[in-house]
């Protein structure tokens, strides 16, 4: 319509002339047409909405969250900054360091990143069963093993206790509510879509299902990064024993109560792949370039050494992201051995042929993969702007 003409019924129409009130010249054909314009605008942008916010899978993070930087706070990034991934909160576990340490580190990285709006629930300090004197006379008579976590000698300290964070002290405080009945409460608010993402001792998880039987079957499913099978590698640490896993020997009653639970899904991501993966200067220069906060962070804090560039979670966490990522997997029977000797703590696997007359679950193993496409995720995800800022 113009100068109150409307191109389709020709005459221009003059207010009042039907003898009622003076009104702003209109064509009843024409605001109908817009009507149904707009309408149809809206229900497109409502869809897109509803599309948007369907992708986005909830997901709970259970880590042990060791910084500043290195595989555990990259991890989180990685999912944080997934615009697929809902991240319900995060819940922190000892593992390669004592909780409360792990605890201020994730704080620190969420103020940096600017994302305190996530939660932060402290889980357990100790295993459900060993202690660090049964593991260290453990050691004396198996043999030492090539990394022990909290427990190793080289950084020990005593539990409680919280070093100066080189990343500075975060002023966010963690949740007053405990890792497992975090766990516990958001599955029951959203059963059946909440993935668990575990990247430490399986712990937390273990104590969530003492105190809910019901929670592995209320999840949407369990991806961890845990075990080892055969890997392909001169390594220290799985050349002698490559059925060794950190994960696993931390806690491995925790382990073993996690794997015959009754999970809809099961995936694990375990040595023999996550050691075909590193994360080099090259990719570290990229993410840099970005400069955000989070890319200076992770540049500064990049680790280096025996084991710190293999990118053990990053890569459990993008598999769940982008599934396509793996092309090579394999189903298999699993569980932790608990006998208290050489081989405790060691991932047992079997197949259908000789699985035992025992509570043993199905597990999604991942073995090979699409480094390249892997490399390219990270790096985007991770050059990114952070969601939510």
């Amino acid at each position: 319509m113009e100068d109150g003409r409307c191109r389709q019924s020709g005459p221009k129409l003059v207010a009042g002339e039907t003898g009622g009130d003076a009104r702003p010249p209109f064509c009843r054909q024409c605001m109908h047409s817009c009507s149904r314009k707009l309408a149809a605008v809206f229900l497109l942008l409502a869809l897109l909405l509803l599309n948007a916010s369907a992708e986005r899978r909830k997901i709970i993070i259970d880590q042990d969250c060791s910084g500043p930087g290195g595989s555990n706070m990259q991890t989180l990034l990685t999912l944080i900054q997934s615009p697929q991934a809902e991240v319900l909160g995060i819940t922190v576990v000892s593992g390669n360091q004592w909780r409360d340490e792990e605890v201020e580190h994730t704080l620190r990285l969420l103020e940096i990143i600017g994302r305190t709006d996530i939660p932060v629930a402290p889980g357990a300090v100790f295993p459900l069963l060993r202690t660090h004197a049964e593991a260290q006379a453990w050691q004396q008579r198996y043999g030492k093993v090539g990394f022990a976590g909290a427990w190793d000698e080289r950084w020990w300290h005593e539990p409680f206790v919280i070093p100066t964070l080189p990343e500075g002290q975060p002023a966010a405080k963690s949740s007053s509510e405990d890792a497992a009945h975090f766990l516990v409460r958001m599955v029951r608010k959203y059963p059946h879509a909440v993935t668990i993402y575990e990247g430490g001792p399986m712990t937390d998880l273990a104590t969530a299902i003492s105190i809910d039987p019901e929670f592995p079957e209320l999840a949407e499913e369990l991806v961890f990064m845990g075990g080892s099978l055969d890997p392909q590698t001169d390594d220290p640490e799985f050349v002698s024993n490559p059925r060794h896993e950190f994960n696993f020997w931390f806690d491995p009653e925790a382990a073993a109560i996690v794997l015959r639970a009754p999970w809809k899904k099961i995936v694990c991501t375990p040595v023999d792949i996550s050691i075909k993966t590193r994360v080099t200067p090259a990719l570290i220069k990229q993410i840099e370039a970005s400069g955000t906060p989070l890319g200076h962070y992770v540049a500064r804090f990049v680790q280096t050494g025996q084991g710190a560039t293999y990118m053990w979670d990053e890569l459990a966490a993008a598999a769940w992201i982008d599934p396509s990522i793996i092309t090579k997997a394999e189903t298999r029977y699993m569980s932790v051995d608990l006998d208290h000797g050489a081989g405790y703590g060691n991932t047992l696997t079997w197949t259908d042929q000789d699985k035992p007359n025992t509570e043993v679950r199905q597990v999604e193993i991942q073995l090979d993969l699409d480094a390249e496409k892997f490399y390219r995720m990270f790096v985007s995800l991770l050059s990114a702007k952070t969601p939510g800022n």
